[in-house]
């Protein structure tokens, strides 16, 4: 366990280092040089401004966004309890752009993102709650009305765009996901934030061990369902929401990295959720690099200037993949 641990983290500065030199403006060269204390200040300026905070950023966001969907699998006795798909990433969403329509929040001003994404997130997982709540947790039922709560919450977030769309071109990066012009400010809210969600999951492991076993087990063990799973959900709503508020919606990150994190470390939470966490943020640091690498590749390609492919696509399109994949090389396992 150690060694893949460790492997892990050697991975995780791979692809910080990668998201450091992917982009424009900064050659590898230039940027250790600049690491070791020479270049000049526009070159300083790149990296420790803007390259740095944003490489940050995508690890903090992967890891919470990684940990949502650890959690919300287990309490959910749901593999596809994802943050994208029970209401909690469309209800983040739903609330940072109603805050920007309203004039209320903006990228410039993260706190009142934060804000607005996590009363948007806690209401998508209340409206979850009120219609799945009272089904004794059942998978099946839950997952139904998850894709049911998302999709409402999808048209309300079109139904605001429709309504102010003036906004569309500042709101869009909350619908795609992207780390573009993140800065040591949103870096500084997104931190705190995480680290204390995540050492409340790390927390709940115990109980949310029981809730994986079944209600009648846990209730059996001397556990609280209702409680434990209310409290759960509060996490990865919390979770979400400041990941949501610093990159956008950022899809199947919740969804597919706790499957690979309990792959690699096996079912005991307790090192699957740390697990987790660094899988995301290896994951989305790495889409991240990939994204700028493609955007001068197809920029040069297609001589057309500056062209920026956010990170939200990739993490989808290499989402669908791995999903198709896995759904075919077992077809008859029941999710």
């Amino acid at each position: 366990m150690r060694r893949r641990f460790a492997v892990l983290m050697a991975l995780a500065v791979v692809c910080a280092g990668a998201e450091l030199v992917a982009g424009r403006g900064l050659s590898p060269a230039t940027a250790w040089d600049v690491l070791t204390g020479g270049g000049d200040a526009t070159e300083r300026h790149i990296l420790f401004q803007l390259r740095i905070p944003r490489m940050l950023v995508a690890l903090g966001a992967g890891a919470g966004l990684a940990v949502a969907g650890l959690v919300l699998q287990s309490a959910l006795r749901n593999p596809l309890a994802g943050p994208e798909v029970t209401g909690v990433t469309p209800g983040a969403v739903l609330g940072a752009v109603t805050a920007t329509a309203l004039g209320l929040a903006g990228w410039e001003s993260p706190l009142a993102v934060v804000v607005a994404a996590c009363a948007g997130g806690c209401a998508g997982a209340l409206l979850l709650w009120l219609l799945a709540g009272r089904t004794g947790g059942d998978p099946a039922r839950t997952a139904v009305h998850g894709v049911l709560v998302s999709a409402v919450l999808g048209g309300f977030t079109a139904m605001v765009l429709l309504v102010e769309p003036g906004e569309l071109g500042s709101v869009v990066q909350w619908l795609v996901g992207t780390t573009e012009g993140r800065v040591w400010e949103h870096w500084h809210l997104l931190w705190p934030w995480a680290l204390l969600w995540g050492a409340a999951a790390w927390l709940l492991t115990g109980p949310l061990t029981l809730l994986r076993c079944g209600d009648d087990t846990a209730r059996a063990a001397g556990l609280s369902v209702h409680r434990a799973r209310a409290l759960a959900l509060l996490c990865a709503v919390a979770l979400t929401a400041g990941a949501v508020a610093a990159v956008g919606a950022l899809g199947f990150v919740g969804l597919l990295v706790p499957h690979l994190a309990v792959a690699v470390f096996g079912a005991d939470l307790r090192s699957a959720l740390p697990g987790a966490a660094v899988l995301g943020a290896v994951v989305v640091c790495g889409a991240d690099a990939a994204a700028q690498l493609s955007s001068r590749l197809l920029a040069d390609t297609l001589d057309a200037g500056r062209l920026t492919l956010p990170v939200g696509a990739v993490t989808a399109c290499l989402g669908a993949a791995l999903l198709l994949v896995v759904v075919r090389r077992a077809p008859d396992r029941t999710y």
